[in-house]
């Protein structure tokens, strides 16, 4: 369940004008987060960076009181390394990671099928410095409390390397 408010380019506005499922199934619109520094990962559970899951979590558990609210998004795009249903990614998550950030129902990042979420975060037109194809799991959105995208991170860079980044959005 994915619906936008679309501008004249086809896309939204920003990232306020997209709902997403919880991990829960229960609609959830991005517009919520309106206010907060908002950290947008596509993740998975059987990758090689899995384990930034830990460095997600701190990092959250860092800022969250100063408004941070990081996003995740199962999406099995790659080499098939998020193979699990909801339920099971959301298990897997909270018994390994102990992962207290909004997750959310897994999703297409890329190809035909991609979440009109991420059609609009890798959207070259509408985000000229940060879209982009996504090319792996744990790529990172940074978007400003105004739903301004400030930065992407590839998946090689941590979640601690993006401290001072985060911290700069949330002054």
């Amino acid at each position: 369940m994915s619906t936008a408010l679309f501008s004249a380019s086809g896309f939204g506005a920003s990232v306020y004008d997209y709902t997403m499922k919880s991990i829960d199934g229960k609609p959830v619109p991005i517009a919520e987060f309106k206010g907060k520094v908002l950290l947008v990962v596509n993740v998975a559970s059987k990758c090689g960076f899995t384990p930034q899951y830990t460095g997600l979590e701190a990092l959250y558990e860092k800022y969250k009181g100063q408004g941070l609210v990081i996003a995740g998004f199962p999406a099995n795009n790659f080499m098939s390394q998020e193979p699990g249903t909801d339920a099971e990614i959301k298990t897997f998550c909270s018994t390994k990671y102990n992962v207290s950030f909004p997750m959310f129902s897994k999703i297409s990042v890329k190809g035909d099928d991609k979440a009109p979420l991420y059609q609009y975060l890798t959207d070259t037109t509408a985000n000229p410095t940060t879209g982009g194809e996504i090319k792996w799991n744990f790529t990172k959105f940074l978007v400003d409390r105004n739903g301004k995208i400030l930065q992407r991170f590839e998946p090689n860079v941590t979640p601690e390397q993006m401290d001072a980044a985060v911290a700069a959005a949330l002054k």
